[in-house]
């Protein structure tokens, strides 16, 4: 008798790659927007309609803030995969092995501790207004459904319950870190070991542009 062919069945992939969990802050990158388009809109005006030293100025002015709109509203993310904790920050990107990673707590700000240090998160900025709404929602009796009625959506999970936005994101990058952070740092892509300890690369293609352009402004207003 022989046994069944399994050759055509389909086979676990022990290292499948999952996409990374990324949080952002809505606000901030909807004002980042709008604050780029006003830069933009008033710098260009001067580039296209000025003379001479105006638009010298508009030119440095643009180098000068459009990277520091960018770093400070669109730039900041977090990103939580399988493996490790990257957090992009205005001017530096953090990388930390989830074995690293001591605690991850929100007070007035959103921070990860590691290797004894401590990392803000900016992508995921503290409200205490939004903290004070969750409360009042949590406590609010069954009874005083503003509805007359007990809606579909007047409950929500015990983990989700009373917790403001930023606080759920600390949440469950708290339960991460809790779930990976006893496993063994995976290979790099290039096929060496992922470094035990925080790395930091600084976002030198933000720094470098807006410090051109204070050098610029600085220049212009010192000779004019």
């Amino acid at each position: 008798m022989t046994s069944p062919d399994n050759s055509s069945a389909p086979q676990p992939a022990p290292h499948q790659k999952y996409a990374d969990r990324a949080y952002r802050s809505p606000a901030g990158m909807i004002g980042g927007v709008l604050l780029l388009l006003l830069a933009l809109w008033l710098g260009g005006d001067a580039l296209i309609r000025g003379e001479g030293r105006t638009r010298w100025l508009a030119l440095a002015g643009l180098l000068l803030i459009v990277p520091l709109v960018v770093a400070y509203t669109l730039r900041p993310a977090v990103f939580a995969g399988a493996e490790r904790l990257r957090v992009r920050n205005p001017f530096r990107t953090i990388t930390l092995p989830w074995a690293s990673v001591e605690d991850v707590r929100a007070g007035y700000s959103s921070e990860v501790f590691a290797g004894g240090r401590t990392y803000q998160l900016w992508a995921i900025p503290v409200s205490l207004r939004a903290r004070k709404r969750a409360a009042r929602q949590a406590a609010r009796p069954e009874s005083g459904d503003p509805f007359g009625r007990t809606s579909s959506t007047a409950h929500t999970s015990g983990a989700a319950a009373g917790r403001a936005p930023s606080d759920q994101a600390v949440a469950e990058l708290r339960e991460l870190a809790d779930r990976h952070g006893s496993k063994e740092p995976a290979p790099g892509a290039r096929g060496e070991p992922a470094p035990g300890a925080p790395e930091v690369r600084w976002a030198y293609e933000i720094i470098g542009p807006s410090a051109a352009g204070a050098v610029l402004l600085a220049i212009l207003l010192a000779t004019g």
